[in-house]
C-alpha cells in the first residue's frame, strides 16, 4: 500500500510499504477514506532529526473496517468508523476516569511501531476501545466534520472543558489554527458569551467570528496583552485556551488570564521551561491541559455533528489526494492552507 513517511525536516514522501495485517485478536485493519495533516505534524517537519528509514505520519483518519480480530465485538467488516488519535482499550481504570491518552494498554498512532493515518490502510490496536461506528455512508458530505472527531474538534473541546468554560466564563483563545478555531466553537457550544480570539490571519479569524468569537485581537506580546485587558476592564479573562504550543503563547496566556482563572494548554509544547513561579502562584491561577482524551468526548460531540448543530469541517480549506501529501505539508507550513483534507478513497 501507499503511506506517508517523513525522513527529515521538509522531507515528506509517499512510498510503498507492506500492507497492515492483524497481529493481535483485539486488532482491526481499517481502509482509510479520509485523513488530514495536523498542525502538530509541522513540528517534526521543521525539526525532526533525519532518519534513514522514515517515520510514519498521520494520526487523524476515518475509514472502513476491512478485517477484525477474533476478540473484536463492537465493529464489523464494512463499518465506517472514526479512530481517536490515541488507541486505547477504553476499559482500564484510567480510561474509565476519562484520561484515555494514558490508557494502561494504549499508545499513539504513528508511534511505537504503529502505522500512521496518512496511508491507504492502518492496523488499529484495541479496536473495540478505539473505533466508533459512524451512521453515514462513506461518501457522505459530513465526512470532513466527522473526521474532526479524531482530534481537532475534540482537542478544542478538551481545552474548553479543562478551562472550566461555562455560560459565565469569559474566554481568550490563543491561536487561529484549526484547534484554536474549534476551541472557539467549543467554548461557544458550552455557553461562553465573551470569547476573544488572538490571531492575525484575517481569513481564519473571520471564520473564528462565525464560530462564536466576539472579539479578535491581532496584536501579539505586550501589545496584545494590553488590548485583551482593555477589552475586559483591565482584568483579563477567566479562561485562556492556549492552542499553539510555543513559549510566547504561554507568556501571552499568563498576561491575559484573570486572577483566579485557568490556563488550559492543548498546543503540543515545543519548550520545556515556563514560568510557574509567583506569576502563577500569586494570582491563584490554574495551569491545566494536555493531549485530549478524544475517546472520552466522541459520543458527546457526535450528535451535534450529525444533526448540523456544529459544522467543524469548515476548518478544511483545501482537499488533496494521498499522493499530494507533500504539497499539503508545504501549504500548511507557508499558511496558504489552514488545514488540508486528504481524500484517500
Amino acid at each position: 500500500m501507499r503511506a506517508t513517511l517523513m525522513y527529515g525536516p521538509g522531507d515528506v514522501r509517499v512510498i510503498d510499504v507492506p500492507d497492515p495485517v492483524l497481529q493481535q485478536p483485539t486488532d482491526a485493519v481499517v481502509r482509510v477514506v479520509r485523513s488530514c495533516v495536523c498542525g502538530s505534524d509541522l513540528h517534526p517537519y521543521h525539526s525532526m532529526t533525519p532518519e534513514g528509514t522514515g517515520a510514519p505520519m498521520g494520526h487523524e483518519f476515518l475509514g472502513v473496517v476491512e478485517e477484525i480480530g477474533a476478540d473484536v465485538t463492537t465493529v464489523t467488516r464494512g463499518d465506517l468508523v472514526v479512530a481517536s488519535f490515541a488507541w486505547q482499550d477504553n476499559t482500564c481504570d484510567l480510561c474509565r476516569e476519562g484520561v484515555q491518552t494514558s490508557c494502561r494498554h494504549g499508545g499513539f498512532f504513528a508511534m511505537n511501531g504503529i502505522g500512521g493515518g496518512q496511508a491507504e490502510a492502518v492496523r488499529v490496536p484495541q479496536a473495540d476501545g478505539t473505533l466508533v461506528r459512524l451512521p453515514v455512508a462513506e461518501d457522505a458530505a459530513l465526512l470532513p466534520s466527522l473526521l474532526t472527531l479524531a482530534d481537532v474538534l475534540a482537542t478544542g473541546h478538551h481545552a474548553a472543558v479543562r478551562g472550566r468554560v461555562t455560560a459565565r466564563t469569559t474566554v481568550t483563545v490563543i491561536g487561529d489554527g484549526a484547534v484554536g478555531l474549534l476551541a472557539v466553537l467549543a467554548a461557544r457550544r458550552l455557553g461562553a458569551e465573551r470569547i476573544i480570539l488572538m490571531g492575525r490571519h484575517k481569513a481564519r479569524t473571520d471564520l473564528g467570528l462565525e464560530f462564536g468569537a466576539t472579539d479578535v485581537v491581532a496584536a501579539r506580546g505586550e501589545e496584545g496583552i494590553a488590548r485583551v485587558r482593555e477589552l475586559t476592564g483591565g482584568d483579563g479573562t477567566h479562561a485562556v485556551l492556549e492552542c499553539v504550543g510555543h513559549r510566547p503563547a504561554y507568556e501571552q496566556a499568563l498576561g491575559v488570564v484573570r486572577a483566579g482563572g485557568v490556563i488550559s494548554r492543548v498546543g503540543v509544547p515545543q519548550y520545556a521551561d515556563g514560568d510557574v513561579g509567583w506569576r502563577l502562584f500569586g494570582r491563584n491561577l490554574t495551569l491545566t491541559g494536555g493531549p485530549a482524551p478524544v475517546r472520552n468526548y466522541i459520543e458527546e460531540l457526535l450528535p451535534d455533528v450529525l444533526d448540523g448543530t456544529i459544522d467543524p469541517g469548515r476548518v478544511f480549506d483545501r482537499t488533496l489526494g494521498l499522493e499530494e501529501i507533500p504539497d499539503a505539508y508545504r501549504a500548511m507550513d507557508d499558511r496558504s492552507a489552514l488545514k488540508v483534507l486528504i481524500r484517500v478513497y
